[in-house]
């Protein structure tokens, strides 16, 4: 007997159960080529990259992309990893202020051509304030700048332990896609985008 199909549909089912989407809406489908960068120069777009190399998804990730590169290329998304990385931003020579403001004029360029915005939190609570210095809301700060702006959210569902996308998501009736490990990402964005 061929036992293929049945492991098919076994192993299609506890994919779909480790994904929830939270918003009753179904995410949008999400077109490329993408353009990848992060707000507060963390190094969640890296875990994103492998993921949609792995795809083949078309797509271009720059650390400290701005509204220059988006006219660069006719990107279709632009996917926007929030949470901030204070080496990061040292290494780079920027301040939070510079990412926020850098962050709000690209998607302000993305919305003026209609790319859509795909705001990601993917390294769950160690990305969030949990882990932050005193009086250091720099991560919160990254993802009030993105998430209620975006078209779809991609969480880790570790991150949402307080609940906060699931508030934005709700509030704003954004599409949340919540995953539970970083190896379900590959499902998430096949999903997404089709693949």
């Amino acid at each position: 007997m061929n036992r293929r199909p049945f492991l098919v549909i076994v192993l299609s089912v506890a994919l779909l159960l480790s994904l929830s989407v939270v918003q009753a809406q179904a995410p949008p489908s999400a077109p490329a080529p993408v353009l990848l960068t992060s707000c507060g120069q963390s190094p969640g777009p890296v875990k994103l990259q492998v993921f949609l190399k792995r795809l083949g998804i078309d797509h271009e990730y720059k650390t400290d992309a701005t509204v220059k590169d988006l006219a660069s290329k006719k990107f279709k998304s632009l996917i926007i990893v929030t949470g901030t990385s204070l080496k990061g931003m040292g290494a780079a020579g920027v301040s939070i202020g510079d990412e926020l403001k850098r962050t709000e004029a690209l998607i302000a360029e993305a919305k003026k051509q209609g790319i859509m915005v795909i705001g990601a939190h993917v390294e769950g609570m160690e990305r969030r304030a949990k882990n932050a210095a005193p009086g250091d809301n720099s991560d919160e700060m990254s993802i009030d700048a993105v998430c209620p702006v975006s078209r779809v959210m991609i969480v880790r569902k570790d991150g949402d332990e307080d609940g906060r996308f699931t508030a934005i998501s709700k509030a704003k009736k954004i599409p949340l896609v919540m995953f539970e490990k970083n190896t379900d990402l590959n499902g998430v964005l096949k999903s997404l985008f089709g693949k």
